[in-house]
């Protein structure tokens, strides 16, 4: 039996590059997106064409009064789909990046960044944890910028490190049923997110590639392929860790 990967943010960018990552080592993926509904069906269609079974859900984890009604499209997807009750891997990967220094950060962009990155994450998990299988994984995406500094990524930055402090906890609290929980942190990667700035602006490309000790930025495949690792039995004994994907960046 297939596993089933549920990937929050994959339309495209890394949540993308992941579902397809996972579908090409033999698993299914049920996929949200939050406005990329075009999108979403074009991934759809090429797990499909690689003999995987896909099905796309919109969800905006900003709005934690959904995630009831959420939960119930993912079991009727499941049964309708699948013929089963639950799935067996959650990616928390669905975000955006707001940019500002500390004395010019709006209350509501702070607030906003929290609702997505880390009030949506702990409790859409704290929803899905019934339909979750004993012996699950789940990965919450990081950053790098937890460890090294950048200016006006100081929110940002904050509310992932609140991410990877949860994922020792949830590690610890799910344990008795036998589910792993990492923290997967990307370096500057060559995707549209933060408006596509490391992909499509040579200086900020040239900056993070000179201070990576492999000499260029990230791509979406030296990610994705990495959380489809660690999602597979071979890593079963992986928990509780933050794992850098950085090629080496700011050492």
């Amino acid at each position: 039996m297939s596993t089933i990967s549920l990937i929050t943010g994959a339309s495209r960018g890394l949540g993308r590059n992941a579902a397809l990552s996972i579908a090409r080592a033999g698993g299914d993926v049920v996929l949200t997106y939050h406005r990329r509904d075009a999108e979403a069906a074009d991934v759809v269609t090429e797990i499909q064409a690689l003999g995987r079974k896909a099905v796309a859900l919109q969800l905006d984890v900003g709005n934690v009064a959904t995630f009831s009604h959420f939960a119930m499209q993912l079991q009727a997807a499941l049964r309708e789909t699948w013929g089963r009750e639950r799935f067996d891997h959650l990616v928390n990967n669905a975000g955006h990046a707001d940019v500002a220094p500390i004395t010019d950060m709006q209350e509501a962009a702070f607030d906003t960044l929290v609702n997505v990155h880390f009030k949506g994450v702990f409790f859409l998990t704290q929803k899905l944890l019934p339909l979750l299988s004993d012996g699950g994984r789940i990965v919450n995406l990081s950053t790098g910028l937890t460890r090294i500094s950048a200016p006006g990524w100081s929110a940002y930055a904050a509310v992932k490190g609140a991410v990877e402090v949860l994922t020792v906890y949830m590690a610890k609290e799910l344990g008795p049923r036998g589910i792993t929980v990492n923290a997967v942190a990307p370096g500057a990667i060559e995707t549209d997110f933060f408006g596509g700035a490391v992909r499509d602006t040579p200086e900020y490309n040239r900056f993070f590639a000179g201070m990576t000790a492999l000499g260029r930025v990230g791509v979406a495949d030296d990610i994705g392929p990495m959380i489809a690792g660690l999602l597979g039995e071979s890593h079963r004994w992986v928990n509780a860790q933050r794992i850098e994907v950085s090629g080496g960046q700011g050492i």
